[in-house]
């Protein structure tokens, strides 16, 4: 598993979406018993924090210290720092697996593995994730530009798992009905660009360049954003959902 947002972690915690109630209550409907669930590469905690209303005790883990640190706390989530694909965890453990945004950096037969492991008989895995930001008008085309042209080079290859909204990651499980709802966002400019500085091609552009690229195409984006206070984005959710059986 890479880590690649360790060094921005605060602002991770400050500028990423954050997915609506309304997914957990899709993917808790197939939970039978709700005792123990793993919040795996948990980032900030955003989705531990939405399961510790639901089960007794989260446990979240990630490879990331600095993540960990600006993340959630609730009296009934645990924290450790483990990779997806190697933990601590007994068998037969968990009713409920959640990876939010990060199952395309993991060694998928490695984890798959500890989920099986770890996870009940009938228990559940939940992938969950969001695509690209749209918006409409000329900003759009700017973000999409910004996106493919100037820190496209510096995406991962992993990538183009989310480009393909996760359709086409590796998935040996009993699937279950899966919703896509739309994340939606009234945003101000500072909001936006303190979301691109978030991206791992930034940081990559960074590392490569000497130079913060969003600063650079700020110019850009504030023309096409039209002295408006607040512009509206939307994400869709990338969800994939299956039964364990061993």
């Amino acid at each position: 598993m890479k880590d690649n947002f360790s060094n921005n972690s605060a602002a991770y915690a400050l500028f990423r979406p954050n997915y609506p109630d309304t997914v957990f209550r899709h993917i808790l409907q197939f939970v039978t018993t709700r005792n123990n669930a793993w919040d795996c590469a948990t980032g900030n905690g955003q989705a531990a924090k939405e399961l510790a209303a639901h089960f007794t005790t989260v446990y979240a883990t990630d490879i990331s210290e600095n993540q960990i640190s600006n993340a959630v706390q609730k009296d009934n989530i645990i924290y450790k720092i483990e990779p997806a694909e190697k933990t601590g965890f007994p068998g037969n453990f968990f009713d409920l697996v959640v990876v939010a945004q990060a199952i395309h950096w993991f060694n998928f037969d490695q984890f798959y593995s500890e989920v099986k492991r770890t996870t009940k008989e009938g228990g559940v895995l939940a992938i969950i994730g969001y695509g690209n930001i749209e918006t409409d008008g000329e900003l759009n085309k700017s973000i999409k530009h910004f996106y493919t042209k100037i820190v496209g080079p510096y995406w991962d290859k992993e990538r183009r798992y989310i480009d393909e909204s996760y359709q086409t990651i590796p998935f040996p499980f009993a699937e279950l009905t899966a919703t896509t709802p739309l994340l939606k966002y009234e945003w101000t400019f500072e909001q936006l660009t303190g979301y691109f500085n978030t991206w791992s091609a930034v940081q990559h552009y960074i590392k490569a360049n000497n130079e913060n690229p969003v600063a650079t195409f700020s110019g850009e984006l504030k023309n096409a954003w039209k002295n408006e206070r607040t512009r509206e984005f939307s994400f869709p959710i990338l969800m994939r959902i299956g039964r364990i059986h061993k």
